[in-house]
């Protein structure tokens, strides 16, 4: 499962960049997880990631680690592609009008 990781750095987490993100980057495969992309930010959230995770426990495990690091906080959204979406649809019951 896809996930969007949307996280804000904690205090001093810029002097500690990168022990910050190799300990992730660990934890990440640790925990089975894949890290498919890194964009730092500007606004809300200092960065936006994607992984794909092997199942929910294991992302909420990783929001719980990342946070005890002080590293800062996360907040993860399960991301679905559009052929899933699609098919969610057609099951929902709702359907494109088709046209004449």
């Amino acid at each position: 499962m896809k996930y969007v990781m949307l996280g804000t750095l904690g205090p001093g987490s810029m002097k500690k960049q990168e022990s910050r993100t190799s300990n992730a980057r660990a934890k990440l495969r640790e925990l089975g997880m894949k890290l498919e992309s890194v964009y730092y930010t500007q606004g809300a959230y200092d960065f936006v990631d994607v992984v794909d995770a092997p199942n929910p426990e294991a992302m909420l495990a990783f929001s719980v680690w990342y946070s005890e690091q002080g590293f800062g906080k996360l907040t993860s959204l399960p991301a679905f592609d559009e052929r899933t979406m699609v098919k969610a649809l057609a099951r929902g019951g709702v359907r494109g009008k088709k046209k004449r």
